[in-house]
């Protein structure tokens, strides 16, 4: 999946929905993913948080005023001030616009935190005509560092004079911090228009991950926050990298209904699921992509407990970089998983693996607990020496 889409062009349908678990939306028409779902204009700026001139600071809005929207946050207790600010400050079923940075976090950053995400709220808000809780915040980047704010803010004003119907590109590349390739799409069916832009590479663990994903439409959403938690669960929910649960989390869901069509049924839970799996497969230093099927569970949480349990394990990690058949490190993980239960005689689970030993990006494992009738599912990344090598270089 690396490298999917890397410029403006309008992508096959194959192209974007790469994935073997993911169902592409039969009849889906690709656009360009510079374009945005009608109605929404972005952009993005370099304003100095990250080197080499990349763009750091990306601007969303939404001209129609009667935008409904759903904004889901991250459950860490360190959570950043963003994090906080839209929890607090903004009314997340009316969000006309978006400002985020990447380079920085903001988080454990104290009150002057807070205070610099509602800077960037505020300027935001002043330079699009809108309401100050009618912005989301959003960041990412190092932790525990201050915020430059002056530069955030200049980099807002000048992003909201180059706001465009064609800036999904540069909003996405805006938002991107160790990504090695951005993660958007737009698409049209049914009559409706949808476009998404995502990040996120490592401190990957639902709850949900370091990640951010920002989705527009036409459609008409009864219920968007209904619709973004069934959405999420599936995809967000059901990743991880490294087993770390992130300070900044944000997926940000805004619909006009201006197309007087309902959103297709699946389209919303495909590209999220899609976009999910490009998080993995761009997980620091990741090579390959695995699902861990856990099924036979007594009930859904110990099913829940036994996939993370093996999708986490630095053992079946670097299995799965190796490409070595290693069942024993699968059954390691489960057990300690089921520390202190009785298991059912005679003898233990039965695990299957397909394509762990082969060439392909994406591998396939599945235990059968033989304990009820429950199941859960994780994707997971490998883990390599080069996750290693950028962890550890992170800040230097």
């Amino acid at each position: 999946m690396e490298g999917a889409v890397t410029d403006g062009a309008a992508p096959a349908v194959e192209d974007f929905f790469r994935s073997r678990w993911v169902e592409a939306p039969a009849g889906a028409e690709m656009l360009s993913p510079a374009q945005l779902a009608p109605g929404f204009r972005a952009a993005g700026v370099h304003c100095g948080l990250k080197g080499g001139g990349k763009t750091d600071v990306g601007l969303l809005v939404c001209d129609e005023p009667g935008v409904r929207s759903a904004v889901l946050l991250t459950r860490n207790a360190a959570a950043a001030a963003p994090v906080v600010v839209c929890r607090e400050r903004c009314a997340l079923d009316a969000v006309r616009a978006v400002v985020v940075n990447s380079g920085n976090a903001n988080a454990a950053t104290g009150e002057q935190g807070i205070a610099d995400a509602l800077a960037m709220r505020d300027a935001a808000a002043e330079a699009v005509g809108v309401a100050g809780e009618n912005v989301a915040v959003a960041e990412t980047g190092v932790i525990g560092v201050p915020l430059d704010i002056d530069a955030v803010l200049r980099g807002v004003r000048e992003a909201s004079g180059r706001l465009s119907p064609a800036g999904g590109v540069e909003f996405s590349e805006a938002i991107m911090t160790t990504d090695r390739f951005p993660k958007r799409v737009t698409l049209r069916l049914d009559g409706v228009t949808l476009s998404a832009q995502a990040k996120g590479a490592g401190m990957i663990e639902p709850g949900f991950a370091t990640m951010l994903c920002f989705v527009q439409t036409d459609a008409v959403v009864g219920d968007p926050e209904a619709e973004l938690r069934r959405a999420v669960a599936g995809s967000f929910e059901r990743i991880t990298v490294d087993g770390q649960m992130s300070t900044n989390d944000t997926v940000v869901l805004q619909a006009t209904g201006a197309s007087g069509k309902p959103l297709p049924e699946g389209l919303l839970d495909a590209v999220l699921l899609q976009l999910a799996l490009e998080i993995v497969a761009d997980g620091e230093g990741t090579e390959r992509t695995g699902r861990v099927l856990v099924s036979e569970a007594a009930d859904a949480e110990e099913a829940e407990r036994v996939a993370r349990a093996i999708a986490n394990s630095p053992l079946v990690k670097t299995a799965l970089t190796g490409r070595d058949p290693n069942w024993g490190r699968i059954a390691q993980a489960a057990g300690q998983a089921l520390a202190g239960e009785e298991m059912p005689e005679p003898g233990p689970a039965t695990i299957d693996y397909e394509e762990l030993g082969s060439d392909a990006r994406e591998a396939e494992i599945g235990i059968r607990l033989g304990r009820g009738a429950a199941s859960a599912h994780v994707y997971f990344a490998d883990l390599t020496h080069e996750y290693i090598r950028i962890n550890a270089e992170y800040t230097t």
